[in-house]
């Protein structure tokens, strides 16, 4: 047992090395995709040997994601929705290692982990993988597409800054409303 131990991880590090003399001309690539919250080495190396570098064959992110099969997907006719509005059949390995990182940030105290729970919350969990993969993928678009750029995380606040006060007034208002309350509100001194 011990002997086929040795031997699995003797055939895992000998992969390793060929997979890294592989991945080394495009060291500077796979670094930057690193930076990416939970996105690892071993991701950002299958982002490239799936989508490559060379961002001019997708025009927009929204391009890649077409591509990908990570664009959101609705068959409708005569106004009625056909199908389960899926996002259709695409790389298996991207999608793959986009779900996972998708999960994975969603344990995560950032911008993409808030993102997934506040879709989870929602619309469920298959749908914020995709959303999050989705999310992930422009990021890699715009990291390979521009090679100044570097990965920024706006921070688990970010959605906290962006709502309207007036709105979310309104919210609780029609909400304590719902529950058989009369509301007055009254500016604090």
């Amino acid at each position: 047992m011990l002997g086929r131990i040795d031997q699995a991880s003797a055939d895992i590090a000998e992969l390793e090395a060929k997979i890294d003399q592989e991945v080394a001309p495009f060291a500077a690539a796979v670094d930057r995709l690193d930076e990416i919250t939970r996105v690892g080495r071993t991701a950002a190396q299958v982002i490239i040997a799936e989508i490559g570098t060379d961002m001019g064959r997708f025009p927009t992110p929204d391009h890649l994601a077409s591509w990908a099969r990570f664009a959101p997907g609705v068959k409708q006719s005569a106004g009625k929705t056909k199908g389960k509005n899926a996002t259709g059949h695409g790389n298996p390995y991207l999608a793959r290692v986009l779900g996972e990182a998708a999960v994975v940030a969603g344990r995560t105290d950032t911008f993409l982990g808030e993102r997934y729970r506040r879709i989870a919350r929602r619309r469920g969990a298959k749908k914020a993988i995709v959303a999050v993969g989705r999310s992930i993928l422009v990021i890699v678009w715009h990291l390979l597409a521009d090679p100044t750029a570097r990965f920024h995380d706006l921070g688990a606040g970010f959605y906290d800054t962006r709502s309207n006060a007036d709105r979310r007034k309104r919210n609780h208002v029609r909400q304590l409303e719902a529950l058989g309350y009369k509301v007055t509100l009254q500016p604090a001194a």
